[in-house]
């Protein structure tokens, strides 16, 4: 097998499990599963990726990853705050809407044990976000709060209806569709509930 060969087969095999994962939310997909997903032969899941769990890991860490590097590179922009959230919320919701249950499965993995708990934002990092938090409360764009409490409020507002979108789905009588132009009008409510102006 030629090595473009290889590399095609093998970001197959990677991209169709991604998908049956976090936009289809079949988190318990077996091997032959993903190789009728991709058309091919399952043997060769087991020849790049040795077993379904180990394929799992590697979608899970890329996807953290993915996830992280986004983050960074936004929060270190030369974007004032508001700006930041602005991007980070929007760019959370866009991928909400191209893989529903990409959260649920990261929430799922770390409460399994992820090894991702231990990789956290340096110092440095968490004091620059803390002068732009100041200085957007010193020019009264945001209230008085701490930095823990402003994160949080971020993550529960973009995170809980990705979570928990086949609860409210259902209990809003809602079709994927109606929800998610519900996620799209979210950015909006979120820096209006964040930001003072």
């Amino acid at each position: 097998m030629s090595s473009a060969k290889k590399d095609d087969t093998e970001s197959l095999i990677r991209q169709t499990a991604k998908n049956l994962f976090f936009k289809e939310g079949r988190f318990g997909a077996t091997t032959q599963e993903i190789a009728d997903a991709a058309q091919v032969n399952r043997t060769l899941i087991n020849y790049y990726f040795r077993s379904r769990d180990n394929l799992f890991n590697i979608i899970f860490e890329e996807a953290l990853a993915q996830q992280r590097e986004n983050f960074v590179a936004i929060l270190t922009s030369e974007e004032r705050l508001r700006k930041k959230v602005e991007q980070y919320v929007e760019d959370s919701l866009i991928s909400a809407l191209e893989y529903p249950y990409l959260e649920i499965y990261i929430v799922t993995q770390l409460n399994r044990g992820s090894s991702y708990h231990a990789q956290r934002p340096d110092s440095s990092f968490k004091e620059a976000l803390q002068r732009e938090l100041d200085e957007a409360i010193a020019a009264g764009e945001v209230n008085e709060i701490s930095l823990q409490q402003f994160i949080l409020n971020i993550a529960s507002l973009v995170s809980f209806p990705i979570c928990m979108r086949p609860l409210l789905e259902e209990s809003l009588n809602l079709s994927r569709e109606k929800y998610n132009e519900l996620l799209l009008q979210r950015k909006e409510i979120i820096i209006n509930t964040i930001f003072n102006n």
